[in-house]
């Protein structure tokens, strides 16, 4: 099996946190509470808090990668 070519990876080399400060500041909380439907971005919303639960909840780190990516690509 070779090896994946990461250079295509959209996420290669960037960090949860980067992703959040990316989408905070495309979206907003507001927007980023309608786009991905978890609490953390809708009441009392702030980057650490929404850090930790990421962190901890796969699901929820799944969609806002996923949106990350297709905003990313959008933008190309």
């Amino acid at each position: 099996m070779e090896p994946t070519n990461r250079s295509d990876d959209v996420l290669h080399w960037v960090t949860l946190s980067m992703i959040l400060d990316y989408l905070i500041n495309e979206y907003w909380f507001e927007e980023l509470s309608e786009l991905v439907r978890i609490n953390c971005f809708k009441n009392f919303p702030s980057k650490e808090s929404s850090l930790k639960y990421l962190r901890k909840t796969e699901w929820a780190r799944l969609q806002v990668q996923w949106l990350y990516v297709r905003t990313v690509l959008e933008k190309q």
